[in-house]
């Protein structure tokens, strides 16, 4: 005959064998995120050029590692950047979820030395320019422009509006500059890149670059941006980018 003294025992065990699966668990996800920052320490003091891309990656927070290859955008882009002079970068492949995880996630898989250092790229279009100025052969009054700034800062239009017509002097309307998002659609024929892919090396068309201050500003001076794919980012020395790419640079952002 079971007594009420058995059930009690037998509650008490099963409570105990659930805290310590909990436990395991717990540990289990521990160690994996453990060796994850270990293995993106490992990465930082590898030579930083394209060959890191072929290493392997944590697929997410608290999953195991996958294998990727380099792409052929990888290799394409490798190919530009060296011969513009450029010597310190490296591409990392991202999962497909890596737009979901908060910026601290993609900063440890990317190795990146802070949430402040993830840039993205984004194409704006001036709605007010005059009806003869079409495209992006004058880099001091363009039709459209792309701007990189931190995930973490907020974009502001108005300085950039500012720059531009202390850029030309005055001699164009202030009016007459009004830089907003462009569609997706304008945005992927300029450039040739999709949505969470967009970079401002190899694009389709010579849109004048804009790099926010702030940037230039982090520390260390290596920053990550789009990689020309949704799942490939490129990491690059600050110098080396504002050397190759001439970007103009402007204080166009806040917190």
């Amino acid at each position: 005959m079971t007594t009420e003294l058995d059930c009690e025992s037998e509650r008490v065990r099963g409570n105990e064998g659930r805290k310590m699966e909990a436990a395991l668990a717990e540990l289990e996800r521990v160690q994996i995120l453990t060796l994850q920052r270990i293995s993106n320490i490992e990465h930082s003091f590898l030579p930083q050029n394209s060959s890191v891309s072929a290493l392997a990656y944590v697929s997410s927070p608290d999953t195991n590692c996958c294998q990727t290859s380099a792409s052929d955008t990888e290799a394409r882009l490798s190919s530009i950047l060296r011969s513009s002079g450029v010597n310190d970068f490296a591409f990392k492949t991202v999962p497909p979820n890596y737009y979901d995880w908060s910026l601290e996630a993609r900063r440890d898989i990317l190795g990146a030395a802070s949430i402040d250092h993830l840039c993205k790229s984004i194409v704006l279009v001036n709605t007010q320019a005059p009806s003869n100025i079409t495209d992006c052969s004058d880099r001091n009054n363009s039709k459209y422009y792309i701007v990189v700034v931190q995930y973490t800062a907020r974009f502001n239009a108005e300085t950039v509006k500012n720059y531009l017509y202390a850029l030309n002097d005055g001699k164009i309307a202030k009016k007459k500059f009004n830089l907003r998002l462009a569609p997706e659609e304008t945005s992927v024929k300029l450039t040739g890149y999709e949505h969470n892919g967009v970079t401002c090396i190899g694009m389709k068309t010579d849109i004048p670059v804009i790099l926010d201050e702030a940037i230039v500003r982090l520390n260390p001076d290596f920053f990550w941006l789009g990689g020309g794919e949704i799942d490939l980012k490129l990491g690059i020395r600050t110098s080396e980018f504002i050397s190759s790419i001439k970007p103009l640079i402007v204080n166009c952002s806040g917190t």
